[in-house]
Formats: structure tokens, C-alpha cells, sequence
């Protein structure tokens, strides 16, 4: 029989995958339809020049959004809105939520008309030094019909927080699917008139529709009230201040990375920006599905865990989330790898994407993948720091990883040309280095701050997890084989399919502890699809 001090983290655990469940359902949802967008950009731009101008753009819009609302403001907001609902201070929380949102929407506002004045200094100097005169025009224009996206984000992140601390998760999870519909409209509506101004266009109205999705669960939650303030004397206030700012400078540097990337391939051979922005969302499909969905479910329970003063409900929690995702984004990062090129022809090979187009995507998706499952431990033990009001360690560990990043991108771009290989996929794997070494300090600092996250557990669900892809990638190799000369939608799902069957038969036989925790996700997402 149960003690009573082990039900409260096995119930905390089920909601955990309950609510994993929910998000997952939405996230796949949103992949798709990010797929379809991207591959009617891949088929109608393909990885030319105009390509090429509307990504550097589009990364500077998203470097500002997630600068001052992305991860930097939902890491310190969450923790500290949860407490006060966790303490039943309602009144308290939405004054802070208020103040927030003013202070975000005034910054991000100052910010994108600052950058819109200083369009052609910062695609020349920072966004894209190596493109010719012609292009950095282009990107200098895209980049302003772009910049009003940043505002809308910042509103929308603002609420995507406030809905998961209230254990709302289906509707924030689908917001990203309205950016996608965004791309979507402007490639096949307002591209035909407008050239590559109608998908920036596009990216612009899909930022409105990513807020607007979630108006409808924001205006029923219990005791909402607006108060116009920035709230400079609320204590609470500050603490999200004082949270954000570490984080703030660790997303400084995430994005300095990938700005990074977009200023070295810009001097590559034409094809490789757009390689790398192709390739990066269907690695990220699987690491958004598994990892980011459960994440999201788990930080307002773990936050609720720390507020309450529960941290050996929290480590289990944490160890037992640790495990779920190992058993997930193992075989995932295997399937990948071994799948990239079916799923890259079948997602994006037609009109202008050619062989030479996907030998680019192809090629950076292989690199990008061997950092998938440390990209997954990242997303979990970074919010377990968050849940315990502690941003500093995660940004520390991840300014050196991040750091290490920038050594490693300039060394393994050189070395693969040097070795005759696109040097493209040296920034790929690049990231993929530095994160999973990000992954190893964050975990190695959690488990002395908790005195222990299950690590003999831990291990051996890599284990099992490893040897379950070990099968599947046999069972994949021989399906790749046998359906090389056959259409690349049979061979990529049917080795999905396959794979999957046989990695889920070695679990059966294994029995991981985990598994059963894993079974209420398929639940729920087959509840989700009926509805």
C-alpha cells in the first residue's frame, strides 16, 4: 500500500502527463501546419535569394520578441504569477499580470520603431553583412513590414503565461498553428500580387491570429481584472524583473547564436541560410512535441510544488519527467536521422526546391538532430531552475555552452570545408554540441540543489531507450532498403510506423517504470481528437 507521502507526487506526475498530453495534441496540430507553411515556402521561394532576404528578416523580429517576451519573460512570470494563485491572491496576481503586460507592450513598441529607423545599418553591420547590395535592400524592407509582429507576440506570450498558470493548455499550444496559418495565407493569397512582401505580410497577420486564438479562454478565467499600470512599486513586480534580467541575458545569447548563424551563412554558398531555417523546424518538430509540451505542462506544477514548499514532491516529479522524455526523444532522434531525407523530399520537393535544395536541408537536418535529446533535457531541467525562482544558474551554464557555440561554429564551418563538405552543417552541429554539454551542467547542478534526481533510474531508462532504438533503427534500415525506388510519403510514414511498432515492442518487453505514465499522453491526445 501507498504511503501518503507517495500519492501526492504520483497524482502531481499523472496531472503532469494529463496535461502533456493536452499540449502535445495541440503542438503536433501546430507542427503540421508549420510543416505545410514551410513547405509552400520551400516550393514556392525555394532556397533563392528572396528566400534567403525574408529569413534574415524574420530573425529579427523573432530575436526582439523572445529577448523581452519569448522564454526570458514566461521563465520569470509563471513562478511568480503561480505563487500568488497558489496563495489564493488573485487580485494581487492580475494587478502583476496587468503591470507586465503594460511594461512589455511599451517596450516592445519603442523597440520595433527604433529598429525600423535603423533597418539598413542593422542588416549591414548585424543580420546579414555577407549578402550583396541588392539583397540587403530586400532584407532592409521585409525587415520593416515585419517588425509590428514583435508587439503582438509580446501581448500573446504575456497570455499564453497567464493560461498555463490558470492549467490552461490547449489553447496557448495552438497559438503557433495561427502563426503558421499566417504563412499559409500570405504564400498562397497575397504572394501571387506581392512576391516575398505577401509571406512577410503573412508573418504579420499570423502574429495577430497567434493572440487572438486565445482571447476567448483569457476572458473567462475567475476574478480577471485589467488595471492600467506599470506597477513599479509592486514587489512582485520586481521579482519578475529581477528573474528576467538573468534570463534575459541567457536568451541574449541563444539568439546571438543563431544571429551568428545567419552572418556565416550568409557568406556561404547561396542556399545555406535557407538550409539551416529549413531544416532547424522539422528537428524542432519532434523536440516541440515530446519535450517543450511536457515542459509547459510541468513548470505550474512544479512552481505549485515550490510555492507549497513540497521539493520532494518536486525531485520526484522531475525525475520521473526526466525519464518520460529519454524514452521519447531517443528513438525520435534515431528515426530522424535516419528518415531526413524522405521527410525532407516529402515535405518540401517541388516547383523551385530541387535536388540541389535538398541536399542543403538534408544535410544541416543530419547535424541538427544529434542535439535533439540534449535540446529535450534542456527544456525540463531548465524549468525545474525557473520553478525554484533561480534563472541565474540556467543563464551561467548556458552563456558558457552558448559560448562554447561560437568557438565551435567557426571551427567545425572550417573543418567541413576544409574536408570538402557544406560548411553549413558545421553551425548545425555547432548547436547541437553545445546544447547537449548545456543539458550536462544544468543536470549535474539540479541533482546537487534537489541531493538527487533519481540518477540510477535516469540511466537506466537510457538504457532501455537505447536499446529499443537500437532495434527500431534495424527494422528502419531494412524498410529504407526495401522502399527506395517507392513515392517518399509511403517510406517516410510507413517507417514511422515501422519504427515506432518496433521500439514499442521493446518497451513491452522492458516494462519501464515510466510506461504507464507515458499511456495516459495517447489517452488524452485520443480524447482530444474525438472532441
Amino acid at each position: 500500500m501507498n504511503s501518503p507521502e507517495s500519492n501526492p507526487p504520483a497524482s502531481a506526475n499523472r496531472q503532469i502527463a494529463r496535461a502533456a498530453g493536452t499540449v502535445m495534441f495541440a503542438i503536433v496540430l501546430s507542427q503540421v501546419v508549420g510543416l505545410v507553411a514551410k513547405s509552400l515556402v520551400g516550393s514556392t521561394f525555394g532556397t533563392g535569394a528572396e528566400s534567403e532576404a525574408f529569413f534574415a528578416a524574420n530573425r529579427f523580429s523573432e530575436i526582439i520578441f523572445n529577448l523581452v517576451a519569448g522564454g526570458a519573460l514566461a521563465s520569470a512570470f509563471i513562478p511568480t504569477f503561480t505563487g500568488l494563485l497558489a496563495h489564493q491572491q488573485r487580485e494581487k496576481a492580475w494587478e502583476l499580470a496587468s503591470a507586465v503586460l503594460n511594461l512589455v507592450l511599451a517596450i516592445l513598441v519603442a523597440v520595433s520603431l527604433v529598429s525600423a529607423v535603423f533597418a539598413p545599418a542593422l542588416v549591414r553591420y548585424i543580420l546579414a553583412p555577407g549578402f550583396d547590395a541588392e539583397k540587403q535592400a530586400l532584407t532592409v524592407q521585409l525587415l520593416r513590414v515585419q517588425l509590428p509582429s514583435a508587439a503582438i507576440f509580446g501581448v500573446s506570450g504575456l497570455c499564453m503565461g497567464i493560461l498555463n498558470a490558470h492549467q490552461s493548455f490547449l489553447l496557448p499550444a495552438l497559438a503557433p498553428s495561427m502563426y503558421s496559418f499566417g504563412w499559409i495565407f500570405g504564400t498562397l493569397v497575397l504572394a501571387p500580387r506581392m512576391g516575398i512582401f505577401g509571406l512577410a505580410w503573412g508573418a504579420v497577420i499570423g502574429s495577430a491570429l497567434h493572440f487572438l486564438i486565445q482571447l476567448p479562454m483569457l476572458t473567462r478565467l475567475p476574478a480577471r481584472r485589467y488595471h492600467f499600470t506599470f506597477g513599479l512599486h509592486i514587489n512582485e513586480v520586481r521579482e519578475v524583473a529581477r528573474l528576467m534580467g538573468p534570463r534575459l541575458l541567457g536568451v541574449a545569447v541563444v539568439q546571438l547564436n543563431f544571429l551568428l548563424n545567419t552572418i556565416l551563412s550568409s557568406s556561404q554558398p547561396q542556399g545555406s541560410l535557407s538550409g539551416l531555417s529549413l531544416a532547424f523546424p522539422l528537428m524542432i518538430m519532434p523536440e516541440a512535441a515530446i519535450a517543450q509540451a511536457i515542459a509547459i505542462a510541468a513548470l505550474p506544477t512544479f512552481s505549485a510544488q515550490v510555492a507549497l514548499h513540497k521539493l520532494d514532491e518536486m525531485r520526484g516529479s522531475l525525475a520521473a519527467t526526466l525519464r518520460s522524455v529519454l524514452l521519447l526523444a531517443v528513438p525520435a532522434t534515431f528515426g530522424l536521422i535516419l528518415l531526413r531525407e524522405p521527410l525532407v523530399r516529402l515535405v518540401y520537393m517541388r516547383n523551385e526546391f530541387d535536388e540541389t535544395s535538398l541536399q542543403f536541408v538534408s544535410w544541416a537536418l543530419l547535424w541538427y538532430t544529434v542535439g535533439l535529446v540534449g535540446h529535450s533535457l534542456v527544456e525540463i531541467t531548465a524549468r525545474a531552475f525557473y520553478a525554484l525562482h533561480d534563472t541565474k544558474t540556467p543563464v551561467l551554464i548556458g552563456i558558457a555552452a552558448m559560448s562554447l557555440n561560437l568557438a565551435f561554429s567557426l571551427a567545425f564551418s572550417a573543418l567541413f570545408r576544409a574536408w570538402g563538405w557544406m560548411p553549413h552543417g558545421g553551425l548545425a552541429l555547432a548547436n547541437s554540441l553545445a546544447t547537449a554539454l548545456e543539458a550536462v551542467g544544468l543536470l549535474v547542478l539540479m541533482r546537487r540543489r534537489l541531493n538527487g534526481i533519481g540518477g540510477r533510474e535516469i540511466g537506466q531508462a537510457v538504457f532501455q531507450s537505447l536499446a529499443g532504438a537500437a532495434v527500431m533503427s534495424a527494422a528502419l534500415l531494412a524498410w529504407l532498403h526495401w522502399t527506395q525506388a517507392l513515392p517518399a510519403l509511403i517510406t517516410t510514414l510507413g517507417g514511422v510506423v515501422c519504427g515506432g511498432a518496433a521500439y514499442l515492442l521493446v518497451l513491452l518487453i522492458l516494462k519501464p517504470r515510466e510506461l504507464a505514465l507515458l499511456r495516459e499522453i495517447p489517452g488524452r491526445l485520443l480524447g482530444r481528437v474525438r472532441r
